[in-house]
């Protein structure tokens, strides 16, 4: 299954279900096998089954069946299909489309791609490409570095409780 996700900000992202539609009709992807969260965009799929929206358990039980995710620029998207395992691509929304305010979503999947964690697209019409290449791609497995942040503010703390007494 392929879980498109758009994020719940009050932006369109037409130019992304277009082409999932696009795919959809000349039969290089399978209706049954999409499923789209489509926010606030205007273009409502023809081809392939969505929402709007979706609750958070929901959003949890579709990434889960899903083996690939195309989601916009938002890190909570990505980062949930990372920390699931599953192969994601990133496509920036754009000022320039009406998508966003600015062009910040460039920067964040620079920095998710760089981890070889994700694959991104910079244009819609690279995304069945893109599906092709990530069933082969390997790419790096999400592990939290929470513990090793705890360490560094406890040795900090430390440091400061043995200068101060």
């Amino acid at each position: 299954m392929i879980f498109v996700t758009v994020g719940s900000q009050k932006f369109q992202f037409n130019r992304l279900l277009e082409e999932i539609d696009h795919l959809v009709e000349k039969k290089f992807l399978s209706a049954e096998e999409i499923y789209a969260q489509i926010g606030y965009s205007t273009y409502e799929p023809k081809f392939y089954t969505y929402k709007q929206f979706i609750d958070k358990d929901e959003f949890i039980e579709v990434m889960e069946k899903s083996s690939i995710i195309i989601s916009h620029g938002g890190t909570g998207s990505i980062i949930n299909g990372v920390k699931k395992g599953k192969k994601v691509i990133g496509v920036p929304r754009l000022k320039e489309y009406g998508e966003h305010v600015d062009n910040h979503q460039i920067e964040i999947l620079e920095q998710f791609s760089k981890t070889n964690m994700i694959y991104v697209v910079s244009d819609t019409l690279e995304i069945g490409n893109a599906i092709e290449k990530v069933k082969e791609i390997e790419f790096e497995k999400y592990q939290s570095n929470t513990k090793e942040i705890i360490k560094i503010f406890d040795n900090f703390l430390n440091t400061l409780n043995t200068n101060g007494s």
